[in-house]
């Protein structure tokens, strides 16, 4: 590149800017730390200014560093971008899909289904993550398209919601309220509650239910599976509340399913992107079939 500088500083100089660090970003660029620092120093020799203002544990970007980030993002963003249209012309395509745990075993099948009916040319390739490592990978352009639950926080990612969910009560078949016709929600409180682990969303939907309606649900039991979650109130560890796709494919006997009288739970299914990068003709194409309601196939 002009004046001396290279592409892979760039990249390793956007890298050290992100993690704030020179240790994370080396990690991060599978580099020796003195190899990065020895870069980033020949990259500010050539601009004749440092870069990073240094701190015993941080680094903090310099008013020219502010300008070359920008700038540098806009480069290799327009790099990146450039390699995914030549790599698309003449090939099959191929959509990476996140998707987290409550929503892939029950959502996608039927998604990826119609979806293939549509467009047989196209592979979709599935990956399976909490919402926390969906942000950050799609951010990083691991993964082009994911679907999970509102809400939330992503910087810089667009988040289009798709659609509004139930949740259900699920009681062993023996349980007294197994026969109710009207339960709400504070003939729940201090029931014994099975319930995922705080790694996942859902958890986070049914307590934020459980406080509106000032119901303390009493966890006995984090699992980091919802099928488990639904043989342990099966077995009268307790009772649960699961998404209706995840009942839909129940067809135990074993397990009773209601809807709450006064206000329903609910959560509400979304997609995101990440529209800094490249979005291909065969990732726009899903996210047309998503908002079409194609996918609501069983």
């Amino acid at each position: 590149m002009r004046n001396g500088i290279e592409f892979q500083q760039l990249e390793q100089f956007v890298a050290v800017a992100r993690a704030g660090n020179f240790t994370r970003a080396a990690e991060e660029l599978n580099l020796s730390q003195p190899a990065l620092s020895r870069a980033i120093q020949k990259l500010e020799n050539v601009l004749g200014e440092p870069l990073f203002e240094r701190k015993p544990r941080e680094v903090v970007l310099t008013d020219l560093g502010e300008l070359l980030l920008e700038r540098a993002k806009a480069i290799l963003q327009l790099v990146e971008n450039t390699f995914s249209e030549l790599s698309e012309a003449g090939r099959h395509g191929r959509i990476r899909l996140g998707a987290i745990p409550t929503i892939a075993p029950y959502f996608l099948p039927g998604l990826l289904r119609s979806f293939a009916d549509q467009h047989p040319d196209i592979s979709v390739v599935v990956q399976e993550d909490t919402t926390e490592n969906l942000i950050r990978r799609c951010s990083h352009g691991e993964i082009d398209l994911v679907i999970l639950a509102l809400p939330i926080i992503a910087k810089y990612l667009e988040i289009e919601p798709l659609f509004e969910e139930e949740l259900l009560l699920v009681v062993p078949e023996s349980h007294a309220l197994a026969s109710c016709d009207e339960i709400t929600a504070e003939a729940v409180d201090d029931c014994p509650f099975v319930m995922l682990n705080e790694a996942h969303c859902l958890s986070d939907n049914i307590e934020s239910y459980c406080r509106q309606q000032s119901v303390q649900p009493v966890t006995v039991e984090r699992i980091s599976q919802l099928a488990t979650v639904q043989e342990l109130v099966a077995l009268g560890h307790g009772v649960s509340i699961i998404p209706e796709m995840a009942r839909c494919l129940d067809e135990s006997d074993r397990r009773v399913y209601r809807s709450f009288t006064d206000e329903k739970p609910t959560r509400t299914i979304a997609m995101m992107w990440n529209p800094y990068r490249y979005q291909s003709k065969w990732v726009q194409a899903l996210r047309e079939h998503l908002r079409d309601g194609d996918e609501v196939e069983s």
